[in-house]
């Protein structure tokens, strides 16, 4: 039922929302003449890697000096379009080929990148049980406000909670909050 309401969603909001992606991209575009999508590779279900795509919102070749860096509030990496669309959650919706294709689900927990991904194993000891479902385009923990730069801490535990009370209604609950709400961001100390 799951990857049902994910196919038949996903693909709807694709269709629905094409004319947001094609205004998206060429806002990017016309920016800076640059890339409009941006590929990372992430960690998914049973800790399987998979490429994410995301519109572009930093710099090309942003992390090419620097390495994997955790992005921050007003990151100076990112563009000015990019400011926007991540504030708006715009950057999001190409991940709804991820989850046609069955890299993620509509809900989750927010895939991480392998670089962190190794170091808050070492940190926390539960941290693996968020890969024993398909990570999301939204989840538990970003309805709470838990997302980007805000307490590792208290993502994990509302990750966790999801993982061990899952049910369709849950994601149902969680796709109405993510939709009255959008995708909001707590301060690090969590205010």
């Amino acid at each position: 039922m799951k990857r049902c309401l994910d196919v038949s969603v996903s693909v709807a909001a694709m269709i629905f929302l094409a004319p947001v992606f094609v205004i998206v991209a060429l806002a990017i575009r016309m920016a800076d003449g640059g890339a409009i999508l941006y590929r990372q590779i992430r960690v998914g279900l049973n800790g399987r890697r998979f490429t994410i795509i995301k519109f572009r919102t930093m710099q090309e070749n942003a992390e090419r000096d620097l390495g994997a860096i955790w992005s921050v509030p007003q990151d100076p990496r990112c563009t000015k379009i990019g400011y926007y669309l991540r504030r708006s959650g715009l950057d999001e919706l190409p991940q709804l080929w991820n989850i046609l294709r069955g890299d993620m689900s509509l809900v989750g927990p927010r895939p991480e990148r392998p670089e962190f991904t190794r170091e808050f194993r070492r940190e926390h000891r539960d941290y693996d049980l968020r890969h024993s479902v398909r990570t999301g385009l939204t989840g538990y923990a970003q309805i709470h406000g838990w997302r980007g730069y805000t307490s590792l801490d208290e993502r994990l535990r509302h990750d966790i909670y999801y993982v061990h009370n899952w049910s369709l209604a849950l994601d149902l609950r969680i796709l109405l909050m993510t939709l009255l709400r959008g995708w909001s961001e707590r301060t690090r100390a969590g205010a």
